[in-house]
């Protein structure tokens, strides 16, 4: 329904790169040019300005921006509308989702979704529990997935599963056969840990400086914007770190990993669908949170192997 040439627009205005945009529509770079090309001489002024090293939006492209944002919003509401005379939800959900609800819990609710509504299309952001927030304000995203708690007033959670995140080291490390250490030991350890606005490292830090280890006392060896990196590094014997029971299943069945218990410490965390505060659900996000409501208790959790 939208008009091809607008579309292209949006996707290069997004990216401010040509390149970016015609990966992201499956065109070639020269098809990008040429319908951006045509467009401008339509419409008869200059929308990106080519001049410097990267490309910015005229000030007469800015205002085609907003105009072309309302309009796919338009279309997306009246493709839901009439979904209703078509007999099930039509058009597309973007999902936001921080990295280990979207790697290891998200694609098993995607696909039974999808098997409901075949006629969705759906569309995953993955990112940082900060940048998922973000991007729901903003309204890049519909509904986001986030961990741990969250500070900011303007969206709404509602808790579908909760989470532990343990101490894992590789199988020869000293403590793999120690069956407990204290708190005070981690301050002797070479860490790994996730990247600063991460919900894993914040969930971590906060129940540590609960029971006196403070996060300038602990040793920092590296930091990883992923799960999967600090798992490997810690099966590397590069050091020891945490991550979600969800995201080591594998590794502690095959024994490449184990979990060492914190004397007084059990990190759990709440992992929460998230909406903007004040705008409801509606359409196909209102269905697919239904759906993850209605999923919270069939789901099986993790267990850590001790």
């Amino acid at each position: 329904m939208e008009n091809f040439r607008l579309k292209v627009f949006r996707g290069v205005a997004k990216h401010l790169n040509f390149r970016r945009a015609a990966e992201e529509l499956c065109l070639t770079q020269p098809a990008v040019t040429l319908q951006i090309k045509t467009l401008e001489q339509h419409l008869g002024v200059q929308l990106f300005d080519r001049s410097g090293a990267h490309i910015t939006l005229t000030p007469a492209g800015a205002v085609l921006l907003k105009y072309a944002d309302k309009i796919e919003k338009m279309e997306t509401a009246a493709v839901e509308a009439l979904s209703h005379f078509a007999g099930g939800h039509r058009g597309e959900l973007r999902i936001g989702a921080s990295l280990t609800i979207a790697q290891y819990i998200l694609p098993h609710l995607l696909g039974a979704f999808q098997q409901q509504h075949p006629l969705v299309r759906l569309y995953v952001t993955t990112c940082n529990t900060e940048q998922v927030l973000e991007a729901l304000v903003a309204q890049v995203v519909s509904v986001g997935f986030v961990e741990g708690p969250t500070l900011r007033r303007d969206v709404r959670t509602e808790v579908f599963q909760e989470d532990e995140i343990v101490l894992m080291v590789p199988p020869a490390h000293e403590w793999s056969e120690r069956g407990i250490i204290d708190p005070e030991e981690l301050k002797h350890e070479r860490l790994l840990m996730r990247e600063r606005g991460s919900g894993t490292r914040r969930v971590v830090e906060m129940a540590l400086q609960k029971r006196g280890v403070k996060t300038k006392h602990l040793h920092f060896g590296m930091e990883f914007d992923s799960t999967e990196g600090i798992i490997t590094a810690v099966e590397a014997g590069l050091g020891i770190g945490f991550a979600s029971l969800w995201s080591i299943s594998k590794e502690l069945q095959v024994g490449s990993l184990r979990v060492v218990p914190i004397r007084g410490v059990r990190i759990t965390r709440p992992l929460s669908v998230a909406y903007p505060l004040g705008q409801e659900p509606q359409g196909i996000a209102l269905a697919f949170i239904n759906f993850v409501r209605s999923r919270r208790n069939v789901m099986i959790r993790p267990r850590s192997k001790i």
